[in-house]
């Protein structure tokens, strides 16, 4: 597995604070979000790898654990239980980051928190002690052992932007099983959930892992949503938006009938309080809905239409 430097994705330094880091995280997540970069399909990837980075290092014990052990930080508390286990069953010596080592009598054994993995005297590859830590196999020394949380699962979850406004259910199959889940109104594209034991089973008794949802919603032919606020161009007739009049614009609950005021301009925007997207886990809160009018020029005109806009133009 590549090292991940999520402390370089942040574009900060190692020993930023926590303000340091919100303040990164939130000017990045700005200028990456996908509803802001619809022409560029490297923006998601870029927007989930900040995504991930923040959510540990904004978290001080995270934090801590990736400092300490780098990509393999969420295998702190296994390590650490291994190394208790072992010391008391009077076996490995002392096992911590890098520069510390164990020896099986047959080579020394490293593990290294800079990204670079393990390495070792035997020519053969990684110790049964880490094989099991890692889920390589069950057998040999790793029997009798503490045991050790399963791999984490992850899957995408497809999406449209109608069903993400709607709070219901549906079944995944992960790893051949079925898993109903409720997904609630208002989850956004790129956002990730997280269904805790719903991973791989546990190693020698321990914890099942975690299984990570990543949604996907589609882009809707009617709407564009930018946050919780949606976004809609509707057209109007010229002598409509000269004149004044009404039209029917759609909503995701419907249509809704707007008056035209007269003598509307081309690219006049109009704010629907409370027509917008749900807010995530805030029931009865949504954002607006922004219209956007868009006068239709008429075509095909006859020549007694023609006269008439040459008497307006003259007139003016």
């Amino acid at each position: 597995m590549a090292y991940i430097d999520y402390y370089k994705i942040l574009g900060v330094d190692k020993r930023a604070s926590q303000d340091d880091i919100k303040k990164a995280f939130r000017k990045l997540a700005r200028k990456y979000h996908p509803d802001l970069n619809p022409n560029d399909p490297s923006a998601k990837d870029k927007f989930q790898e900040i995504n991930e980075a923040n959510e540990v290092l904004s978290d001080p014990e995270k934090r801590k654990k990736y400092d300490e052990y780098g990509e393999h930080w969420k295998h702190a508390d296994e390590f650490e239980a291994q190394k208790r286990a072992q010391q008391q069953a009077g076996g490995f010596g002392g096992f911590g980051g890098a520069g510390q080592g164990f020896s099986d009598g047959n080579g020394t054994y490293w593990y290294s928190s800079d990204g670079e993995g393990f390495s070792g005297g035997n020519a053969g590859g990684f110790s049964d002690f880490f094989e099991s830590m890692f889920g390589g196999h069950r057998g040999g020394r790793g029997q009798g052992s503490a045991g050790f949380r399963g791999q984490d699962f992850n899957a995408e979850l497809r999406l449209s932007l109608r069903d993400a406004a709607q709070t219901h259910k549906q079944i995944l199959t992960v790893n051949g099983k079925q898993v109903r889940i409720t997904i609630p109104a208002g989850v956004a594209d790129g956002q990730v959930i997280k269904l805790k034991g719903y991973g791989a089973e546990g190693i020698n008794g321990g914890p099942a892992g975690d299984l990570y949802i990543t949604f996907v919603i589609a882009e809707d032919p009617v709407f564009k949503r930018l946050g919780d606020d949606l976004y809609v161009d509707v057209e109007v007739e010229l002598y409509t938006a000269v004149l004044g009049g009404e039209k029917l614009v759609d909503t995701l609950d419907g249509k809704v009938k707007l008056k035209i005021k007269p003598e509307t301009q081309n690219g006049t925007k109009v704010r629907l309080k409370g027509k917008g997207f749900p807010v995530y886990k805030k029931e009865g809160q949504f954002g607006d809905l922004i219209v956007t009018y868009s006068v239709k020029i008429p075509t095909n005109l006859t020549d007694r239409q023609k006269e008439l806009f040459r008497e307006l133009q003259s007139m003016n």
